[in-house]
This record gives structure tokens, C-alpha cells and sequence, in this order.
């Protein structure tokens, strides 16, 4: 298995997944596990959700960078600081506007009136433009941008993976809509980034049948557009409680009844057959699905790209949790 340490240093991590497999935990947590490296790291995002936010339980995020967490430690002391920011296709547009076009007033005007709104709604292509224009400009400040904060690496929270190589592949999204200018300039810069080895898309899965074929499909899709794929986590791995002899017997419904109620019986448990039944019920039902999800498991170690998983946490995922995640992602070599 290869790890990130084996590759050119990444700076940019996008972070996809099918719904309900969890990726802006995962964001999160690899954000935290790259601060606690004694980084100085940008977790960003674009789904206007607010995820960020309601994971580290803050005020929501304004278009600004805020930092998130500090006191995150290198191996060698040195100091990591986690920030955020959450970017809208509205207020990118404004501060393009403004940038390029020096509009300043003009370009609020043009909010009042809704012009901003339909402009990002009218052209999707021009929104990915913007939105990925700003994680650019997070992730190749250098010396020359003094007033603004340098970070090591920035994670990106990006749109789900049915969506993710349009979102990203913004040159092939604009290829009708502008040719020139500095739409097309800023598309054409962004993608210098997005297919270097600087960048890698991350993809999030569990050991299901439609995530696992989402995924498959999307690193085929981000290989196409030449867009570099990083590794697959499988986020909600249930714990392996049971070995697989334990496992086959629960499945073919050799468990002797009998030895189950003894057992229940010397443990102060006393409650007839329907428990029994139950409990064997139960037990063929997670044979049944261990034997589903390790199947997926090996399709998800033939798809020739680096994977991690990371556990189903009882309680829930908060503040906590994020940081148990991020060190399980560190110890497994993903950070």
C-alpha cells in the first residue's frame, strides 16, 4: 500500500464521496491530522452547508478565514494551527468583480438587484470557476502575498462524487461560455493546479454495494480528465467482533441453541425461547453482512489506489470524535 508520505508533497486535498458516507467528516478529520503534522492548515468548503461550522460547533463561517483550532503539535513541537472558510459563488463573484473589474460599489449594486445570483445560477461552469478560484488562491500564497495567511496544505470539502470531475475540470465546464478573458485565464490557472502532483482527490465510501461502484466509477471519471486521484477511505467500518468460524456458523445456522441458553442461564438470564431465537436472528443477520461488506472490501483493495478505514464511532461524531478519527488517519499514513 502506498501512503502520502510516498508522493510529491500534496497541497491541495479534495475530499468527495457518495451522500451519507460521511466525506466532510473525513475532510475534518484529515485537516486535524495534517495540523497535528505542525502544519498550518485551510479546511474550506463550497456546498454552502455550513458543515464546518455544526462539526466544530461555531458560529456559522462568514466568507473569511477563521482559525479553527491551535495548539496542534509536530513530532518535532513545531506549532499547527487549523483554519476555515466557507466559500459562496455570490461573494466569490463580488470579490472578482472587484478585482478584476475594480466595480467595488458597482458590484454590490449588482447583488441588490440579482444579478449576482443569477450570473452563478444561469452558468454553473462560471460558478465552479469561482469557487475553485478561491481554494487556488488559498493554496499557492507564497512570500509575495504578505498580508495574507501562507498555509501547507488546504482540504477541500468539494461536491459529492457524481459531480466532483465537472466541478473540478473547469476548463472543460467554460469551454462554451468564455474563451477569452479572465474567466478563461482563471480556469485555465486553476487547472495547472488541479492536475499537477500538488493536488489529490480523495474519495469517501462505506462497504456498500452503490457507494463502492460510485467510487470505482469516479476514479475512472478523475483519471479521464486527467485529474490525479489520492486514495479511498472507508469511512463506518463496523467492528470485527467475531472470527470467521464464529461468523460461517452464524451464517449457515449451525450456533447450538442449547449452548446459547445454558449461557444466558450461568449469566442470570432466564427469558425462554424467544430471546434465544432472537439472539441467533441477530447473529446470521451480521454474518450475513460482514460476508456483504468484506466483498466490497476486496473490490475497494482492487481499485489500485491507496485505502484507509476508519471505524463507526458509537457515540456519534463530535469535536472529540474529529480528533479520534484524525489520529487513526495519522497512524495509518494518510496525513
Amino acid at each position: 500500500m502506498r501512503h502520502m508520505s510516498d508522493w510529491p508533497k500534496v497541497r491541495l486535498h479534495v475530499v468527495t464521496g457518495k451522500g451519507g458516507t460521511g466525506k466532510s467528516t473525513v475532510a475534518a478529520a484529515l485537516a486535524l491530522a495534517l495540523a497535528s503534522h505542525g502544519r498550518n492548515v485551510l479546511l474550506c468548503e463550497v456546498e454552502g452547508r455550513q458543515g464546518i461550522a455544526r462539526m466544530f460547533d461555531v458560529d456559522p463561517l462568514p466568507y473569511e478565514e477563521r482559525r479553527l483550532a491551535t495548539g496542534l503539535k509536530g513530532p518535532d513541537g513545531t506549532p499547527g494551527t487549523l483554519h476555515a472558510l466557507h466559500i459562496d459563488a455570490e461573494s466569490a463573484l463580488l470579490e472578482y468583480l472587484s478585482m478584476y473589474y475594480k466595480l467595488g460599489r458597482a458590484g454590490r449594486a449588482l447583488d441588490r438587484f440579482g444579478v449576482i445570483e443569477f450570473a452563478t445560477t444561469i452558468a454553473p461552469g462560471v460558478r465552479d470557476v469561482l469557487l475553485t478560484g478561491k481554494v487556488f488562491e488559498a493554496a499557492q500564497r507564497n512570500s509575495r502575498n504578505k498580508k495574507a495567511t501562507q498555509y501547507d496544505a488546504v482540504v477541500l470539502d468539494a461536491p459529492p462524487t457524481g459531480r466532483i470531475t465537472q466541478f473540478l475540470n473547469v476548463n472543460n465546464e467554460l469551454a462554451g461560455l468564455a474563451k477569452v478573458g479572465p474567466v478563461k485565464s482563471q480556469a485555465d490557472t486553476v487547472m495547472t493546479l488541479f492536475r499537477s502532483p500538488r493536488t489529490a482527490v480523495h474519495l469517501v465510501t462505506v462497504l456498500e454495494e452503490m457507494p463502492v461502484q460510485e467510487t470505482s466509477d469516479g476514479i475512472d471519471e478523475l483519471r479521464r480528465a486527467g485529474l490525479p486521484v489520492g486514495g479511498v477511505v472507508v469511512n463506518l467500518v463496523r467492528p470485527r467482533d467475531l472470527d470467521a468460524d464464529d461468523l460461517a456458523a452464524a451464517r449457515e445456522g449451525r450456533i447450538d441453541a442449547e449452548q446459547v441458553r445454558a449461557d444466558l442461564k450461568q449469566a442470570g438470564v432466564e427469558d425462554g425461547d424467544d430471546l434465544v431465537e432472537g439472539l441467533l436472528s441477530e447473529a446470521a443477520d451480521h454474518a450475513e453482512r460482514r460476508s456483504l461488506e468484506d466483498t466490497q472490501r476486496e473490490i475497494v483493495a482492487g481499485l489500485d489506489v491507496p485505502s484507509y478505514e476508519l471505524p463507526r464511532l458509537a457515540g456519534g461524531v463530535d469535536l472529540g470524535a474529529l480528533y479520534e478519527l484524525a489520529a487513526e488517519l495519522k497512524r495509518q499514513g494518510m496525513a
